[in-house]
């Protein structure tokens, strides 16, 4: 798997991540809607860790900064 999530993107996923556990496990958000964010936050998590996002293969993204070529 090639690379295609960049240290800001890295990061805000991360943020993401800890703002729907802390939503979910102080029962801010409850029932089916928080069981659905907590598995957002968990994907978020894992793209972020691993520094691949499918999605952003499939719309041919990336915000890895461009490397230069001599």
């Amino acid at each position: 798997m090639k690379k295609n999530i960049g240290t800001a993107d890295q990061m805000v996923r991360i943020l993401i991540f800890i703002i729907l556990v802390v939503l979910y496990f102080t029962k801010t958000v409850t029932g089916t809607l928080g069981i659905i964010l907590l598995v957002v936050g968990i994907v978020s998590l894992i793209t972020a860790l691993t520094r691949f996002c499918g999605l952003y293969t499939l719309l041919g993204m990336t915000t890895c900064p461009v490397k230069k070529t001599k």
